[in-house]
């Protein structure tokens, strides 16, 4: 009797599958036992919630011991139809757990005492199942066991591990296989974003659809090294934000088709930036700034002086301070399951070491989307209009090079009865602002925001009323 119990549980399993009717009950069924590893009962102060969240690592060189960290959380209705995005923030080395995550479009926000989390009104888990990724290897939670890897990451690189860590992944996640799949981002993932997008187009070539890509969005985005530089410098200039003999001085003396600049042209823009701008949000001109120390300054301008068109993602209000304490925590880092191997720093919300150590920055991005652009892929690039480090002059400029024919030409567009900002739409291309934005435009804008992903990902123009 026991034999023929075991001969007929294959059938019984099959009828029941046909009784839900649902392909993902079926799945779940099998789901491997690495996910459920990963499966976040609840986090610390965190409010109840009924998505579900995984967090982890996902090796993707096992020579070097590189291994990446991601934080998934699934949607909040029907995450079994809803498609999977993939978020980046840029840097060079900054992390989407705190930007991304914490501060745009994750489901939660810190609190100031970093003691608890409240729910994120706009959140972009109602629309699409979000998953954040640190990226490269030396980002937040993501580790190398490699010490020479933190001074020799790059493009090339970040993007390749990149595409591993999708693939092994959705291995993990079987029901995500074949999943309508987005990718977003903002700043130097602008970088980020597209070389991805160009990896999963030509790895689907030659392989099953697994990562059955339709498209990405990208904000405030690094794109072209000239014409962004010149966009920068006329955004400071038609802003009021530098003198007409700065403007003049570092249009003569820097050369934004070079990747090196001179001592002139540093001194130019030294001039504009430490006795003309003063003390403002670089990343969201016309909002306070948080205090920070002179040592924060002297920091962010070595940064930005190290190359002027390396962009360093990360508007850096005080809720980036929460998000350090609160990731420092040992019981947040024991429910994330993160710090497994007890990195020997701390977790900081962007990592200075990749940033000054960039090996290779591509030029140009505009190729890159001539070629996806043709492969039909739904492609959107958007920009907060009061960002003054990659600002929407710098985008326009950039993208004006494209040379797209124009489907329907600029209008104002709207959300909750406001002109949300102004959009103009290209065969193969949307190009949208975001009215009073900054660098990153959900946390400034989030309703403005979520209409604007929400239209994305429904195919459609951003509504005129």
């Amino acid at each position: 009797m026991a034999s023929q119990t075991k001969a007929h549980r294959p059938f019984f399993f099959f009828f029941l599958c046909l009784f839900f009717i649902s392909n993902f009950s079926c799945i779940i069924a099998s789901v491997p036992k690495e996910q459920e590893q990963d499966r976040i009962s609840s986090l610390p102060g965190q409010p109840p919630v009924t998505f579900s969240q995984f967090s982890g690592y996902v090796t993707v060189n096992e020579q070097h011991g590189r291994a990446l960290f991601y934080w998934f959380t699934q949607a909040t209705t029907s995450p079994e139809n809803k498609p999977l995005l993939l978020w980046l923030n840029g840097g060079p080395g900054c992390s989407s757990v705190a930007y991304g995550a914490s501060e745009e479009i994750g489901p939660f926000r810190i609190n100031k005492t970093a003691s608890s989390l409240y729910l994120n009104k706009y959140a972009w888990n109602k629309e699409a199942n979000i998953l954040f990724l640190e990226s490269p290897a030396g980002v937040g939670f993501s580790y190398t066991n490699t010490s020479s890897d933190l001074k020799t990451s790059g493009d090339k690189r970040t993007a390749q591990d990149a595409l591993i860590f999708l693939i092994r992944w959705v291995e993990r996640f079987p029901q995500y296989k074949y999943r309508e799949f987005y990718i977003a981002g903002e700043s130097y993932a602008g970088h980020y974003v597209p070389q991805l997008a160009k990896k999963v187009h030509d790895y689907n070539k030659n392989h099953p659809h697994i990562l059955n890509l339709k498209g990405f969005i990208v904000g405030n985005a690094v794109t072209d090294d000239h014409y962004d530089g010149v966009g920068t410098v006329t955004y400071w200039w038609s802003h009021c934000m530098i003198s007409d003999q700065s403007y003049k001085s570092i249009l003569k003396y820097c050369n934004f088709a070079e990747k090196k600049t001179t001592k002139e042209c540093d001194d130019a823009v030294s001039y504009a930036v430490n006795k003309e701008f003063g003390n403002i949000d670089q990343y969201s001109i016309y909002t306070p700034s948080c205090p920070t120390s002179q040592n924060d300054t002297v920091r962010q301008y070595a940064r930005f002086k190290s190359r002027i068109l390396r962009r360093i993602s990360g508007y850096d209000p005080c809720t980036e301070n929460y998000a350090e304490k609160y990731y420092n925590r040992r019981d947040v880092q024991k429910a994330l399951h993160a710090n497994v191997t007890k990195i020997p720093y701390k977790w900081t919300a962007c990592s200075d070491v990749l940033n000054k150590h960039w090996k290779d920055s591509e030029f140009s991005m505009l190729p890159i989307y001539k070629e996806l652009i043709s492969a039909g892929l739904r492609i959107w690039v958007f920009s907060g209009d009061t960002d003054s480090v990659v600002p929407v002059t710098a985008t326009r400029f950039s993208l004006s090079h494209l040379n797209l024919t124009i489907n329907t030409r600029w209008y104002p567009w709207y959300s909750s009865g406001q002109v949300g900002g102004w959009t103009e739409v290209y065969d193969g291309l949307t190009f949208a602002t975001v009215r009073g934005a900054g660098h990153e435009v959900p946390l400034f804008q989030p309703e403005r925001a979520y209409t604007l992903f929400k239209s994305f990902l429904e195919g459609k123009k951003l509504p005129k009323s």
